[in-house]
């Protein structure tokens, strides 16, 4: 059996390449749609022309119907639900209208015709589980005859250093089920291991932020760095009139942390909640520095003031380059992460702590930006922090299908 996929709201193919990435069983995607012609670029020049460009609340049951796709793969827009918005809109908002469409129009025409998705995978940013659109969802689905598993993830869970919390819904149709264990109405913070495993359970994990105790058991920054022949860090230095207006706000992280800011799709435009920047010097106190930064400010020398900014210059600040976030996302893992890490255990490292692309597991095929695309470094960023983190994805798909492929069992990583 090989599991058909159709990815809604495609992106730069984070859903597809997690579905790649599975190594349980044979599954591909038949056909993605999308709107933004740049991502579909990027799309296809990572995974080949089955994008549809369309207006995705345009879709018919009986044109996905011809697919005959067993799963649909979901990442519909987050400014709808995102707390970062104060005026989110929940299912009001336009951009929700696609997804309210087929989830409200096509899936039920397609139970009625027997030939619905027996598996969904949705993802949407940490807040929608407090929504009314998810409210109706689930609702929708069990009315439909699907069983439901719900999550908030964050990649630090997997060993990688970013806090992305993101919500995803599972969903199976009869004969599949979940796990007894699962719960619906029950929002997991950790995805459970198979009732066949010997891990235990009950180590669920803890969110640091909420407890003083609590470790990240992370790789280090260092591992997603670009390599020092790649290092191009004056032309993503933070620029001095940011710095004098806004550098109190960042988040700034040391090559040696083991946590980074989510990153989202306006980082490098926008200061606050938009993802952590680099201190590239390590041997600086960032807080004292900044304590005679703000005090230069303040001076009442005016030749002080114009030249408060020039004692920030020796942190080296900077911002993440999109191929480091590449690397966060695990659309390209770091040379030091292992093609099977453990579930929640930190990832396993080699001696080396910088990145070389070049040493790649076999089927980690490297993502790229097309060639001469004209996409610009003010998109790249902005696709990818509305894209997914692939290696949390792919943990979750091997979830959803445990158990489902063949009538056997499959193991999580």
């Amino acid at each position: 059996m090989q599991i058909h996929a159709l990815e809604f709201y495609a992106g730069i193919g984070g859903l597809h390449l997690a579905l790649k990435r599975n190594r349980k069983f044979s599954a591909r995607v038949v056909r993605a749609f999308d709107w933004d012609q740049n991502a579909i670029k990027v799309y296809e020049a990572n995974h080949g022309e089955i994008v549809t460009k369309i207006d995705i609340s345009t879709l018919s049951a009986s044109f996905l119907a011809s697919f005959q796709a067993n799963l649909w793969l979901l990442s519909p827009a987050c400014q709808p639900y995102t707390v970062l918005n104060p005026n989110a809109k929940g299912s009001l908002d336009p951009r929700a209208k696609s997804f309210l469409h087929l989830m409200q129009n096509v899936l039920p025409e397609l139970v009625a015709r027997k030939e619905q998705p027996k598996h969904l995978l949705i993802e949407n940013v940490g807040g929608f589980e407090a929504s009314t659109t998810r409210q109706f969802i689930l609702s929708q689905l069990h009315s439909l005859g699907y069983t439901t598993a719900e999550f908030l993830l964050t990649p630090l869970q997997f060993g990688i250093p970013n806090s992305r919390l993101r919500y995803y819904l599972l969903a199976k149709a009869a004969p599949f089920v979940f796990p007894t264990s699962i719960q619906s109405g029950i929002t997991y913070r950790c995805i459970p291991p198979p009732s066949d495993s010997d891990s235990d359970s009950s180590s669920a994990w803890i969110d640091p932020r909420d407890s003083e105790t609590a470790n990240v058991n992370a790789m280090e920054i260092s591992h997603y760095l670009d390599s020092e022949e790649q290092d191009d860090s004056a032309t993503y230095a933070i620029p001095d009139r940011v710095l004098e207006k806004w550098g109190r706000l960042f988040d700034i992280v040391l090559p040696t942390a083991k946590r980074s800011c989510c990153f989202t799709r306006g980082y490098t435009q926008l200061v606050e909640r938009a993802g952590s920047i680099l201190q590239t010097n390590m041997d600086l106190d960032t807080s004292k520095t900044f304590d005679f930064f703000f005090a230069a400010q303040a001076a009442g020398d005016t030749e002080v003031k114009v030249n408060a900014v020039s004692i920030l210059h020796p942190l080296q600040l900077r911002y993440f380059t999109p191929s480091e976030l590449l690397r966060i996302f695990h659309f390209n893992p770091p040379s030091t992460y292992t093609n099977a890490p453990l579930r929640i255990d930190p990832l396993v490292l080699d001696s080396n702590p910088r990145v070389d692309d070049t040493h790649r597991k076999p089927n980690f095929e490297p993502f790229i930006w097309p060639p001469n695309s004209g996409i610009s470094t003010k998109t790249k960023y902005r696709l990818i922090g509305n894209s997914v983190n692939v290696h949390v994805v792919t943990q979750l798909i091997d979830f959803l299908f445990h158990g489902d492929v063949c009538g056997s069992e499959l193991e999580l990583f």
